[in-house]
């Protein structure tokens, strides 16, 4: 283990985001709010502890393997969290540094779970860093770093493996560096034409810009109790396209840049997750019509929903508690299945969810015809046998996460819907689930011990189980 390597550069991670905190100090000095003081006490708090790990801790070596990318992951994501946290306490808005936690946690995760019940009583300070932090952890903490601070670390690749979502991560150009700046470029892109599109629909600018932090990162945190729903239908219909639009593998923007259409035409995964859309909105969209007035109503508000779900952002024009059963479970289907790999939606990935389809195919065609040999294909590409048992090992490791998460949970004095659905929400970083911890419900009603649980799960889902479980395992650190 290169522990100065590992320490350096979690150093390099704390500094930037000493240096991110300037921005909603900025938005709090604009809005003359008190919360300031604590912006600028937590950067001390930052710059202090990066430049100790920086420089105390000059590495003889910068070579990175997969072990030092999975520890670099973990504690720079909890340490972020941990800082992050810091001007909620400080300023008193959220008390209990546990809540604040968790506010910080869901949202570097985009997940979008709130304590809060009075988010309009909020400053504007916060109310920006909190959707800032989606925005920053939706492409991922340390990809951001890496786009940013030159010659980080040498086989850099390890950390995007570690930290980018899904089955397969590949690099775009030779060196991961410039992949991590390509991916960035086009988000900042996609941010900005957000911004101006909610702008020409009357959204404030405020508003437009935490707005599209929220969909960018597909993490859900906003400005209102009522979320998006106070917002007109050109709004709505804004965020329903592009919390889609990031739903996608960002490889197949990289691919429409070069004018490679037919390999985007091409692609498995795609095809699923629009297939998937389709259906659903079509699904939700009969089940619900005798609760609107009229059609359009009914697909916006389907559409919204669906899109807010499988995207994990969760954002909410409607109280789906209170649609029929097959919405609701619906619903619930695309919570687990989430966005494709390489974007930065939550939830399984559609590529696992095609290539187990596939597996389980291929086993069945086995038992039919023993001797054939069967290979199962992704993107028209064979995929290799460890990528398939790479995938069937999350998939049960996943369920023995959620349910051992579950059970856990249920300790607490609510129905099962609210504790399975909270347990899926968080998990697959969604945010909103059924029950209690509903569109129009929050966490705050659970103890410091299931939030903590709750932070855990939003954790392993975001970093995708095995970087944190082997990142917080003492046998890492041992030199050999």
């Amino acid at each position: 283990m290169n522990r100065r390597m590992v320490l350096n550069t979690v150093g390099h991670i704390i500094l930037a985001e000493a240096a991110l905190l300037l921005l909603p100090t900025i938005v709090s000095v604009i809005y003359l709010e008190k919360c300031v003081w604590s912006f600028l006490i937590t950067i001390g708090i930052a710059l202090a502890l990066g430049l100790i790990l920086k420089f105390a801790s000059r590495p003889d070596s910068k070579l990175i393997y997969a072990k030092e990318g999975f520890v670099i992951v973990t504690y720079a994501w909890v340490l972020m969290s941990a800082i992050g946290a810091l001007p909620f306490f400080l300023s008193g808005e959220i008390p209990n540094y546990v809540d604040a936690f968790f506010e910080t946690v869901s949202g570097f995760t985009t997940t979008g779970a709130s304590i809060l019940t009075d988010i309009e009583a909020m400053s504007k300070g916060l109310l920006f860093w909190r959707s800032f932090t989606h925005w920053i952890g939706g492409m991922g903490v340390i990809v951001f770093v890496m786009a940013i601070i030159p010659n980080i670390a040498d086989r850099s690749m390890h950390i995007m493996k570690a930290e980018v979502p899904g089955p397969t991560v590949g690099k775009l150009v030779p060196k991961a560096r410039e992949t991590a700046k390509i991916l960035y470029l086009i988000y900042i892109a996609m941010t900005i034409v957000m911004i101006v599109m909610l702008l020409f629909g009357g959204m404030p600018v405020f508003d437009s810009i935490v707005h599209t932090f929220g969909t960018a990162g597909t993490g859900g945190f906003g400005v209102k109790s009522s979320s998006i729903g106070g917002y007109n239908a050109y709004c709505q219909w804004v965020i329903t396209a592009f919390m889609l639009l990031f739903s996608l593998n960002f490889n197949l923007y990289y691919l429409i840049l070069l004018r490679k259409f037919k390999s985007v035409l091409k692609s498995t995964e795609l095809w699923f997750f629009l297939g998937l859309v389709v259906v659903s909105i079509a699904v939700i969209t009969y089940d619900i019509h005798p609760m609107y007035t009229s059609f359009s109503e009914t697909i916006r508000t389907s559409s919204f929903q669906v899109a807010t779900i499988i995207s994990t952002t969760g954002y909410a024009t409607a109280n789906f508690n209170t649609w029929p059963s097959l919405s609701k479970a619906m619903l619930l289907m695309l919570m687990m299945v989430g966005g494709c790999a390489g974007s930065t939606a939550g939830g399984l990935k559609n590529a696992r969810v095609v290539m187990l389809i596939k597996t389980v195919h291929r086993e069945l065609k086995k038992l039919l015809h023993p001797r054939s040999v069967r290979a199962v294909s992704m993107e028209s590409k064979r995929v290799d046998e460890q990528t398939l048992s790479g995938v069937t090992s999350y998939f049960a490791v996943y369920v023995m996460c959620v349910m051992g998460i579950f059970v856990l949970l249920s300790i607490e004095p609510f129905g099962i819907e609210t504790n399975l659905s909270a347990t899926l929400a968080c998990f697959n970083n969604v945010g909103p689930g059924f029950g209690a911890v509903g569109p129009i419900g929050s966490y705050a009603d659970y103890s410091i011990f299931s939030k903590l649980l709750l932070s855990l799960a939003m954790l392993l889902g975001r970093l995708e189980i095995f970087p944190l479980i082997l990142g917080l395992n003492p046998l890492v650190w041992k030199r050999r």
